[in-house]
């Protein structure tokens, strides 16, 4: 049916529910859509099942397909890519650090630039890509880390200078100062908690060292928050360096990867996207809670 509503044209269209409808031709409950003079589709009730699992099969059948494209991808670039710029770029590098500085020198100009480059709004990447690439897991993460706490500590104290400005930006961009704003709330867990949780998520963890500040939030759970949050960063860094210097090492003696090794460097390389990809969604989800839950006193 149609009628006239404010001037303009309304199509009315109606819906009946009909069910336990049994007759030789049944084929269990349907819906029928009709509108006045009964025109209308009927939706059959297992048809519709069918088509919701049919979505999810389909879903896992793309995931399945993107995780096999990127492993071959990464099997692409282990096997062709990687010893290619590893001839070009990275060996060039890595002898030229060797024959320049000595060890002791090395770990001082690796702690200065993580513990200062963040003060510069410089990224120390490339530097725990080197820790892990000569010093390994063990001394390559105390390094890090110790260097980190220095990193993030400096703009924390170099904001409380620039604190009226900052205020200002947060009162300028609120939606995007509203998780930032979160972490200075409640008691000292929730800051904790909140700073880690900042650390993990994708924002600029460079502008948040200054911004922190601002938030109120306390310096004791701003700098252990901030040391879990980039324990996952530190890692994933120097696991990269480490794979470069594998790659390295095999293209510079001139042989090729054991299937073992390419296997392995191939699934530590999707392992790490996929728990990345997994921590930095939960870490948002986990914020976007902490912005709507009452906080405790």
């Amino acid at each position: 049916m149609t009628y006239y509503e404010d001037d303009s044209v309304v199509l009315d269209v109606r819906m009946r529910m009909e069910g336990d409808k049994i007759d030789d031709n049944s084929k269990g409950d349907y819906v029928n859509l009709r509108d006045e003079d009964g025109a209308g589709e009927r939706c059959n009730h297992f048809g519709c099942c069918w088509g919701l699992g049919g979505s999810v099969f389909w879903y896992w059948v793309k995931l399945a397909v993107t995780f096999t494209f990127f492993g071959l991808l990464a099997a692409a670039c282990v096997e062709w890519v990687g010893p290619f710029l590893m001839d070009r770029e990275i060996i060039p590098i890595i002898n030229w650090e060797t024959a320049t500085f000595s060890t002791p020198v090395l770990v001082v100009l690796l702690f200065a630039s993580v513990a200062l480059f963040p003060t510069l709004l410089l990224p120390s990447s490339p530097s725990m890509w080197v820790a892990g690439m000569t010093f390994g897991y063990g001394f390559g993460f105390l390094l890090i880390i110790t260097a980190a706490a220095v990193g993030v500590s400096l703009p924390y104290f170099i904001g409380s200078l620039f604190l009226h400005k900052i205020r200002g930006w947060f009162d300028k961009y609120p939606k995007r100062a509203a998780i930032l704003r979160a972490a200075g709330e409640g008691n000292w867990f929730h800051q904790f908690r909140a700073v880690a949780l900042i650390r993990i998520s994708p924002f600029p963890y460079i502008l948040y060292n200054y911004c922190a500040v601002a938030t109120n939030v306390k310096y004791g759970p701003y700098f252990l928050g901030s040391l879990a949050g980039m324990v996952p960063e530190i890692f994933v860094a120097m696991y990269t360096g480490i794979v470069i210097r594998t790659l390295a090492d095999a293209s510079n003696d001139r042989r090729a990867l054991s299937a073992q090794q390419i296997v392995f460097t191939v699934f530590g390389f999707c392992a790490t996207v996929v728990a990345t990809i997994i921590i930095t969604v939960y870490a948002k989800r986990q914020l976007k809670v902490m912005q709507d839950e009452p906080l405790l006193a």
